[in-house]
């Protein structure tokens, strides 16, 4: 039988968390799926922990280590059913999520890109993405406009979304060339194009492992180029308004990894009347104060780095 979707895992030394990641997925209600793992070059003891857990639904495949976005290609490739799911090899789904998404999906024949609320840890604590402008009540599905909804936390994250294979015919595959930005850019690319059937009912977790930008992957940091979606510009005011937050927290990882140059041009280009005054003052001062400013942010809040 063809399985209604594929969910694809891609693995890169997560030994700590991918079996309890797997088994969120083997524990789901609705159980007509495959599981496309794609170990992208692991070095740690990820695979056997993946090997060890014996279901028909299961494949393994492993490439050279080419990145995230090489990997979710990979598994794109692969991919049997008309649906297609991403989970994060260190996040988790409730037992619902894929009974939830398989109702929004009878329930929204037309659309083609499907997310639920998501769930945060970060250590020992829980909290719940905040979505700007959403007023839906708990357990309300919507359509929404991705740019209007998406100025806090994303609608959109690799953990809860789904999307048919319509979606790669309409905006393609993950950019190979970002080595960081790549879920922001595939999701830009979509929302300009669809619009997203939203489930305001919390089915999916994201575990924050590393807060913030870590010493291996500063070096790593390179910003989406934003004027790749210059003729988009027009496109309505909530995309602007994305587009400059988004900038916004380019140009301040720019300036703690210390490339002036890249900060400079992006700070330029940024749009100070949409910007609250906490913003500026992390863009205006200098950079030892910037740092304290976010430690002190990060310190007291239990949610996500300022920028």
């Amino acid at each position: 039988m063809k399985p209604f979707f594929s969910i694809i895992i891609p693995l890169y030394n997560k030994e700590k968390h991918i079996k309890n990641t797997l088994q969120s997925v083997l524990d789901q209600s609705f159980s007509n799926f495959e599981v496309i793992i794609v170990n992208d070059g692991s070095t740690d003891n990820s695979l056997n922990q993946v090997n060890a857990v014996i279901d028909e639904r299961i494949k393994v495949y492993s490439i050279e280590n080419s990145g995230v976005s090489a990997a979710r290609n990979y598994g794109i490739k692969k991919a049997q059913a008309e649906y297609i799911a991403f989970l994060d090899a260190d996040d988790l789904w409730e037992t619902s999520f894929l009974e939830y998404i398989t109702k929004l999906i009878d329930s929204y024949p037309k659309e083609h890109v499907f997310a639920t609320a998501l769930k945060i840890k970060k250590n020992t604590d829980y909290y719940f993405a905040t979505y700007r402008n959403l007023t839906l009540d708990d357990g309300e599905s919507k359509v929404l406009n991705y740019f209007k909804y998406s100025l806090d936390h994303s609608l959109l994250h690799c953990t809860c979304t789904v999307f048919s294979k319509g979606i790669i015919k309409s905006v393609g595959t993950f950019d190979e060339s970002l080595t960081t930005s790549e879920d922001t850019d595939y999701w830009i690319r979509i929302g300009l194009k669809h619009s997203i059937v939203f489930l305001n009912k919390p089915l999916a977790i994201h575990q924050v492992v590393n807060n913030g930008l870590t010493k291996s992957n500063r070096k790593k940091f390179k910003s989406i180029d934003f004027s790749k979606y210059e003729d988009q510009k027009n496109h309505s005011s909530y995309f602007k308004k994305f587009i400059n937050k988004n900038k916004f927290s380019s140009a301040i990882k720019y300036k703690l990894v210390g490339d002036k140059i890249n900060f400079q041009k992006l700070k330029n280009e940024i749009d100070y009347k949409m910007l609250n005054f906490k913003q500026k003052l992390l863009l205006m001062t200098p950079l030892y104060v910037t740092k304290h400013i976010i430690n002190i942010y990060n310190s007291l809040s239990k949610k996500k780095n300022y920028f």
